[in-house]
């Protein structure tokens, strides 16, 4: 390409970085919430958790390339126009949302909830509660989120069951299909689902499911909220027979008066599993990547859509 490269950012972080990194192409801040700030634009950063509805205001002709913020991309290839590269951000989010896991896990079991409203009343009140040493997990997703889950777990002395779409022999011992899933389920303390949404996924998860689980076990959702059916949650939660560590749920936000606010055996939080200091920095070493590539005509990381 012999025109000058241009790309457009969301952040002012990102802005800066690339401008003193790439002196000699045109940075543009642009959060696509409104009309291109230009006629032609090359690579477009698009804006952290705005959904696709963002590309509605994409230029024509469009950018060569976008850069998604987030790693799942549900919907997003239908969003964009045909014959643009899109690329998701593995790699961003993954030691944050792994970190976020094991805090639910260990304030879930530990009682921290339970704990802390005691204390809030001034009333000193010590329990016995589950461990997560000795637990037996089953993760179900093992992509790059449910890998960095993996890693963490193991230095706390559990057994991880590990499930994926298709049964395979990987690195660390047997990964199982997701055809064995209803056979896994009833040995599972901790059951842990870290996967995208998709057709496939979508309500995977359902009154079914959660029935195959042990009476006390613990349900955590750190990928995507459609992937459990949030009435077999409630019904759950409800009857007292499973507790639920959620970052993810179905629909977002949850609407003022949702059951799920209200029962104390669900420890609930906003969908922040990527969003921590973490992120702004791998997400910088992302995009500088890209360009680079994109200047040498090297292949571009994480690509999901081709022209």
């Amino acid at each position: 390409m012999t025109d000058r490269l241009v790309v457009s950012v969301p952040e002012e972080h990102l802005y800066h970085a690339l401008v003193e990194r790439f002196p000699d192409i045109e940075v543009v801040l642009w959060d696509l919430s409104g009309p291109a700030p230009l006629d032609k634009i090359d690579v477009v950063v698009a804006a952290y958790m705005a959904g696709v509805e963002q590309f509605a205001f994409l230029p024509s002709p469009p950018p060569r390339f976008i850069q998604w913020q987030s790693i799942g991309y549900n919907g997003l290839l239908d969003a964009v126009p045909p014959g643009v590269t899109v690329a998701n951000a593995a790699t961003v989010h993954e030691a944050s949302t792994a970190e976020l896991t094991l805090g639910l896990i260990i304030a879930a079991q530990r009682e921290f909830p339970y704990h802390w409203r005691r204390l809030q009343q001034h009333d000193w009140a010590t329990t016995f509660s589950p461990s997560l040493a000795d637990s037996r997990v089953l993760l179900l997703g093992y992509g790059g989120v449910g890998k960095a889950i993996e890693d963490r777990l193991i230095p706390f002395e559990v057994e991880i069951t590990r499930v994926a779409r298709s049964a395979r022999e990987g690195p660390r011992g047997l990964v199982h299909g997701i055809d064995e899933l209803a056979s896994l389920l009833p040995r599972a303390d901790i059951f842990v689902a870290a996967l995208p949404l998709s057709a496939e996924t979508t309500g995977l998860i359902g009154p079914a499911e959660l029935a195959l689980l042990p009476d006390g076990a613990l349900v955590v959702n750190v990928g995507r909220g459609p992937v459990m059916s949030t009435r077999a949650i409630v019904a759950e939660a409800g009857s007292g027979r499973l507790r639920f560590a959620l970052d993810v749920v179905d629909p977002e936000p949850l609407p003022a008066g949702h059951p799920l606010f209200d029962l104390a055996n669900v420890l609930l939080l906003p969908h922040i599993g990527g969003a921590s200091s973490a992120m702004p920095p791998r997400i910088r070493r992302l995009v500088i990547d890209q360009i680079e590539r994109i200047r040498e005509g090297r292949e571009l990381r994480n690509v999901i859509s081709s022209d």
